[in-house]
């Protein structure tokens, strides 16, 4: 049984452009450090057209790990994160959770660029939510909260702590996937 965190191929493209969106918003943190590395933006372009449909995901499944390899050629915190943020929403064409993996990485991204300005991971969490249409937020209505699924990206590893965890749990919570905050124990 594929996990709950696949999602259909057809919410994966939905999903994939929105996660594109957000890794681009950030990529340039990652390209001022590396300007001759394309892997991050092929990875992104790439994304955008497995989302049209100009790519399969077979394909993309065997290419997603070429942007996170990108993330060893940096130094700063903030260009790894921009390049993770890429590599995850290349992701989405083998699991739909990366999108929120991307999205996770791109606000990470930004909090690093701009330690002393503290709105800035939650200006970026909500501009990430503004860009969510409503086909885009059934999507990813669909996977399971943070932590309660081991069968991917949710699970309890990376993504589910730290900043990472906090913000994906907070876009989870701001579209009705995951119980509202008071009611975790």
């Amino acid at each position: 049984m594929p996990s709950t965190q696949s999602l259909s191929e057809t919410d994966r493209r939905l999903v994939a452009a929105w996660a594109a969106d957000c890794a681009e918003r950030v990529l340039v943190l990652f390209e001022n450090e590396a300007p001759t590395d394309g892997r991050p933006r092929d990875a992104i372009v790439r994304t955008r057209a497995f989302a049209r449909g100009e790519l399969d995901a077979a394909g993309e499944i065997r290419r997603r790990f070429v942007a996170g390899r990108a993330a060893h050629a940096v130094s700063s915190p903030a260009a790894v994160a921009a390049a993770r943020s890429a590599a995850q929403a290349s992701g989405v064409a083998h699991m739909g959770a990366h999108a929120l993996g991307a999205a996770a990485y791109a606000a990470k991204a930004v909090g690093l660029a701009a330690p002393d300005e503290p709105p800035a991971v939650s200006d970026e969490v909500a501009w990430q939510l503004e860009q969510m249409n409503a086909r885009v937020k059934a999507a990813l209505q669909q996977l399971p909260p943070l932590g309660e699924d081991s069968a991917g990206p949710l699970g309890p590893g990376l993504l589910a702590s730290g900043i990472l965890g906090s913000t994906i749990r907070t876009i989870q919570a701001a579209i009705g996937t995951s119980p509202p905050l008071e009611n975790i124990r």
